[in-house]
C-alpha cells in the first residue's frame, strides 16, 4: 500500500492493481453463477431419479461434506500453487463436475458430483479471498465487500440463466455444458489480469478461514462474506477492534467466552440454514406444493439472492448507524415474520416474496458472527473467527437432509418451518453482537 505524502491517505491505485481488482470481481461472479445454475434444475433431477425428499436432502449435503473433508488443503494448494492459479484451475473443473452432477444417471452419482463440486467450491472460495485481499491492501482500504456483493450478482445470473433453460425445456446435459464454458473461459481470461508473483508469507496467515496457530481441527474454507466485515489488517486492531471486543467483553462476564462462542456459532449457522433453503428446496416447493411452472419455481432462490446483495450493499452503512445487534435482530424478526407469513398463507407471490425477506435479514449475519468471534478475549487472533468458519458449514451439512426427512414424514410446506424457526434463533441470541458506536 503507498499513501499520498501530502495528505498521508492511500494513493489511487494503479493500473496493476486496478486489472486485479476486475480479475477478482470476475472470479466471485463465476463461482455464484455456477453452482446457481444447477440449482433451478433440482426438480427435474430429482424426479430424473426417482428420489424421495429424503433421500435428495442426502445427496445434497453431500456437498457441504465435500467442503468440509476438502476444505482443510486449501491453504497448502494456495502456497505450492499461488491463490490465482488455484482460483482458475478449481472454476474449470467445477464446471465440469457441475456437468456431471446434472446428467448423473444414479443418485449415488448425483451425490458424489456434489461432494466433489462442495470441495472444489470450498478450495476456490478461499484462494480468490485470498487474492482478494492481497489487492485490498494495495488499495489501502477495504473493498472485499465488493466482491461478495458481486458474488451474489453471479447466483441470481446462475439462477435467472436455469430458470429460463428450465422454462425453454433446454436439455439439463446442454444447458450445463453451455453456462460450464461460458464460466470457464470468463476464469480463464481473469487468470492474465490477477497480481503475479507468489503469495506473502504474512498474506497466507492471514487468508480467510486460514487456521490459526493453536487450533487443531479447522477448515480454511473462506467466510461467506457480506457487509460489516472486517478483514484481518483492519479488524484485528484499532478502536473498532476494541469496542467490539468491550461489546463482547459484557456478554462474556454473563455467559463465559465459549458460551458467547456458541451463540456466535448457532447465529452464523442460522445464516447458513435460510440460504440452504433457498438453494435447495425454494424451487422444489414452488413448483411442487405450489404448482408454479419451473421458471416461476426458479424467482424464489433469485428473489433470496437477490435481497441478500441488496442487503450485503446496505449493510456497511446500516451497521455503522445502528451497529450490529441491532441489524441482526432485525434480520431475525425479517426471517420470522417473512417465511412464517409465506407459510402460513401459502402463495406463490408470498412466498417469492418471503425468500426475499429472509434473504434480507440474513445478509449481515454471518459476518457480524465472525467479526465478534474474531474479537473474543482469551483466543489468539483469528482463532475465534476460524471456529465459527468451520463450525457454521454445519448448517449447509445439517438443513437439506433435516428438512427432507420432515417433508417425507408430513409436508415440504412443514419441513421449510425450519426457516421462520432460525429466525427466532437469531432474535434470542443476537445480544452477544455489539451494539451502535458512540
Amino acid at each position: 500500500m503507498t499513501t499520498s505524502p501530502r495528505t498521508g491517505q492511500p494513493a489511487a491505485p494503479d493500473h496493476e492493481t486496478r486489472r486485479a481488482r476486475l480479475a477478482v470481481a470476475l472470479l466471485f461472479l463465476t463461482n455464484g453463477a455456477l453452482i446457481s445454475n444447477l440449482l433451478p434444475r433440482y426438480p427435474a433431477i430429482k424426479d430424473a431419479l426417482d428420489l424421495s425428499n429424503a433421500t435428495f436432502g442426502l445427496a445434497v449435503a453431500a456437498g457441504p461434506v465435500g467442503a468440509i473433508v476438502a476444505g482443510l488443503a486449501a491453504s497448502w494448494l494456495i502456497r505450492r500453487f499461488r491463490s490465482s492459479r488455484v482460483a482458475v484451475v478449481g472454476t474449470v473443473v467445477a464446471a465440469a463436475v457441475v456437468l456431471l452432477a446434472g446428467v448423473s444417471p444414479v443418485g449415488a452419482l448425483f451425490a458424489a458430483a456434489l461432494f466433489v463440486v462442495g470441495a472444489l467450491d470450498a478450495i476456490v472460495d478461499v484462494a480468490q479471498n485470498s487474492h482478494g485481499l492481497r489487492v485490498q491492501r494495495r488499495y489501502g482500504r477495504s473493498i472485499l465487500n465488493s466482491f461478495h456483493a458481486i458474488w451474489s450478482v453471479g447466483a441470481v445470473v446462475g439462477g435467472l440463466m436455469g430458470g429460463a433453460a428450465a422454462g425453454l425445456g433446454v436439455p439439463l446435459g446442454v444447458h450445463l455444458a453451455v453456462s460450464g464454458v461460458l464460466f470457464a473461459v470468463v476464469a480463464i481470461v481473469s487468470y492474465r489480469l490477477m497480481l503475479r508473483g507468489p503469495e506473502p508469507v504474512a498474506e497466507l496467515e492471514e487468508a480467510p478461514g486460514t487456521p490459526a496457530e493453536g487450533v487443531a481441527s479447522s477448515s480454511p474454507s473462506a467466510p461467506v462474506p457480506v457487509a460489516g466485515v472486517d478483514d484481518r489488517t483492519d479488524a484485528s486492531s484499532g478502536p473498532d477492534r476494541a469496542e467490539a471486543g468491550a461489546s463482547v467483553r459484557r456478554g462474556a462476564v454473563r455467559l463465559g467466552t465459549w458460551g458467547v462462542l456458541l451463540a456466535l456459532v448457532l447465529i452464523a449457522a442460522s445464516g447458513t440454514v435460510v440460504e440452504d433453503a433457498g438453494n435447495t428446496w425454494a424451487a422444489l416447493y414452488l413448483s411442487g406444493s405450489l404448482g408454479a411452472g419451473v421458471t416461476v419455481a426458479a424467482l424464489g432462490f433469485v428473489a433470496l439472492q437477490s435481497a441478500q446483495f441488496v442487503g450485503r450493499i446496505l449493510g456497511d452503512g446500516l451497521v455503522d448507524r445502528f451497529g450490529q445487534r441491532a441489524v441482526a435482530r432485525v434480520g431475525g424478526a425479517l426471517v420470522f415474520v417473512g417465511m412464517g407469513l409465506a407459510l402460513a398463507f401459502p402463495t406463490i407471490a408470498g412466498t417469492i416474496a418471503g425468500f426475499a425477506l429472509a434473504g434480507f435479514g440474513v445478509a449481515t449475519l454471518i459476518p457480524a458472527a465472525m467479526h465478534a468471534a474474531d474479537s473474543l478475549p482469551g483466543f489468539r487472533p483469528g482463532t475465534g473467527l476460524t471456529l465459527v468458519s468451520w463450525l457454521m458449514r454445519l448448517g449447509f451439512l445439517a438443513a437439506p437432509p433435516l428438512i427432507g426427512a420432515v417433508a417425507d414424514v408430513s409436508s415440504l410446506r412443514v419441513g421449510l418451518l425450519l426457516i421462520p424457526a432460525v429466525g427466532l434463533v437469531v432474535l434470542a441470541l443476537s445480544g452477544v453482537l455489539a451494539g451502535r458506536k458512540r
